[in-house]
């Protein structure tokens, strides 16, 4: 069975911040300043209008009362929530935008898709490569048979398998969670725990901010055998998250790469 395709309502954002077409612009770069992006929608009674960025606010910023309806251009690119998500990153790219509307079939704005969101669906659709070559060693190494489901799994039901976490990443990963970045971890199921194969920053990082349930690939074997992970985290002392140490001395190495020009205060 074909896998199903990513669709634009599968990542897009749906609490929108909109601009009344009855601001002027003052009022729609004071709405602006108060969110997290660099442009907004421009809305009649919640239709489409047209889309205004900073940039346009900050050209007539000289005029403050003006009505944002004698700046804004009329019309904008938009895309179907049940569009191809691949399609809609092609839309983005061509036309060079950070953000798009997401609209229905009469105009009514339903969303916005941006390139982050992009960005997140392809390192989410990462993960199952990974589980792939998990499943197909194992099967050879032990001569067994694995399943994969994608569950919500208990966080306290986790056995790590590595020793050791940086403090840098650990707060990047807070900060991806928050952003809806949520790439699912990998595990093997074992009983009544699940032993963490890939995925220590976040579940730990998931634990921190009070989550108790994390989305993951489980392998469910086809029989007991004795994996190597566990050995090691036994000799490890490593049973639940709270065993893992958290280094707050050095660098995870791709924080240290990204942020070598940042100068620490």
């Amino acid at each position: 069975m074909a896998e199903r395709k990513l669709k634009v309502e599968d990542y897009m954002i749906r609490e929108v911040v909109s601009v009344p077409i009855s601001y002027t612009v003052k009022q729609a770069v004071d709405l602006l300043i108060s969110t997290e992006f660099h442009g907004m929608p421009v809305t009649d009674d919640g239709h489409i209008i047209s889309f205004i960025t900073a940039k346009e606010l900050l050209r007539a910023y000289p005029t403050p009362e003006r009505p944002i309806k004698e700046i804004i251009r009329k019309g904008t690119v938009t895309v179907n929530p049940k569009m191809d998500l691949d399609d809609a990153a092609r839309i983005l790219f061509r036309y060079g935008l950070r953000n798009v509307p997401v609209v229905n079939d009469d105009g009514t704005l339903l969303g916005i898709i941006s390139n982050l969101d992009i960005v997140r669906s392809h390192i989410e659709r990462a993960t199952p490569n990974k589980v792939s070559m998990i499943k197909n060693f194992l099967e050879t190494k032990h001569g067994i048979s694995i399943m994969v489901r994608r569950r919500i799994v208990p966080v306290e039901s986790l056995r790590p398998t590595q020793k050791e976490v940086y403090a840098d990443e650990l707060l990047g990963r807070k900060e991806e969670i928050k952003r809806g970045l949520v790439e699912p971890i990998i595990v093997i199921q074992k009983n009544d725990h699940f032993i963490l194969v890939d995925g220590h920053h976040r579940a730990l990082a998931s634990k921190q901010m009070g989550v108790r349930q994390f989305s993951a690939f489980v392998l469910e074997l086809s029989r007991d055998v004795d994996l190597g992970l566990e050995h090691s985290a036994d000799e490890m002392g490593l049973h639940t998250l709270d065993d893992v140490k958290i280094i707050d001395g050095s660098h995870h190495p791709l924080v240290e790469i990204t942020t070598r020009l940042l100068k620490s205060e």
